[in-house]
């Protein structure tokens, strides 16, 4: 039986996946779901949640395309939980991304962060840009 992929997007990167259609960030989350599966901790969806209801983003998103993009978001998204505790980026809220990715043997984490990204690999686990990871996927 062949693996199945799995792909940890940041929260940046998956609330620009939903910000404007056919960006580089929609295209990624696109190519992830069709290539497997989204990987989900409690941590990351309590993190998105959070950021994806903050007010800054009501120019941008009504209540209703909200909860549409958390039906999509469980739709395609595989929930894991950290079986180990990570402390290895200067921002520590990056960290869950990292434990996810771990947990889930995660073919790669999607982030512009450039506190995670400059841990790339992490253990094995490459950390991709959206455009490098539509170009190596």
């Amino acid at each position: 039986m062949m693996k199945r992929n799995f792909f940890v997007f940041d929260t940046n990167a998956l609330i620009s996946a939903f910000l404007v259609k056919n960006s580089t960030s929609d295209k990624a989350f696109r190519k992830a779901i069709e290539r497997g599966a989204l990987a989900i901790s409690e941590a990351a969806i309590t993190e998105f949640l959070e950021v994806l209801w903050r007010p800054k983003f009501d120019a941008y998103f009504t209540p209703e395309e909200r909860i549409e993009i958390i039906k999509e978001v469980e739709r395609y998204a595989v929930t894991f939980s950290a079986s180990e505790h990570i402390n290895a980026s200067t921002d520590p809220d990056d960290n869950l991304f990292l434990e996810l990715a771990l947990a889930a043997n995660a073919d790669c984490i999607i982030s512009g962060d450039p506190h995670l990204r400059t841990l790339h690999p992490f253990r094995g686990i490459p950390i991709y840009s959206a455009s490098d990871f539509l170009r190596l996927f």
